[in-house]
């Protein structure tokens, strides 16, 4: 394989993961979220800081009962490879539907992730995560869509796109 190719390869897989750590979440799966880190691999949180394969069952927990939906959508993302590890930033905006006080609430938070991606074992994981708040707001839902006729989003293995081909 060329130096190219192995680099767009690389760049694949590490896009990959960062996919998949974003349905872990809007899914609520903390298997899946678990899988995008090394087993050393630490994430910084802001309110969590420790090892990623526990942030992914804290995150789980925090958001069942609270959130009703959860959206995260990736931006650019820079990889500066260097080897078998690779810097990365990825820009996202998440979107949070919860109940706060009785009211229904939409949280946007748009922020990075600063990851250091390593290769193990031939696969790329994350092995440090930080992530950087840029900004945010929160807004009341006065109503909604009217969706009755949509399946619904699950946060769950129940979800529609858990289905087998």
């Amino acid at each position: 394989m060329s130096d190219v190719t192995q680099e767009m390869q690389d760049r694949y897989e590490i896009e990959q993961v960062l996919r998949r750590y974003c349905r872990g979440v809007d899914r609520g799966d903390a298997e899946l979220i678990r899988s995008v880190y090394h087993a050393d691999g630490t994430d910084d949180h802001g309110g969590f800081k420790g090892l990623g394969v526990e942030f992914a069952d804290r995150v789980v927990e925090a958001m069942a009962g609270r959130v009703e939906a959860t959206m995260h959508n990736l931006h650019q993302i820079n990889i500066f490879p260097n080897g078998d590890a690779a810097r990365v930033e990825t820009y996202f905006t998440a979107y949070h539907r919860l109940i706060q006080e009785g009211t229904t609430v939409l949280e946007t938070f748009g922020g990075r992730y600063v990851d250091r991606f390593e290769k193990r074992l031939g696969q790329w994981k994350i092995a440090d995560r930080v992530v950087v708040y840029d900004w945010s707001e929160i807004k009341d839902v006065p109503r909604e869509y009217p969706n009755e006729n949509f399946n619904q989003g699950k946060r769950s293995k129940d979800d529609l796109s858990y289905q087998p081909a």
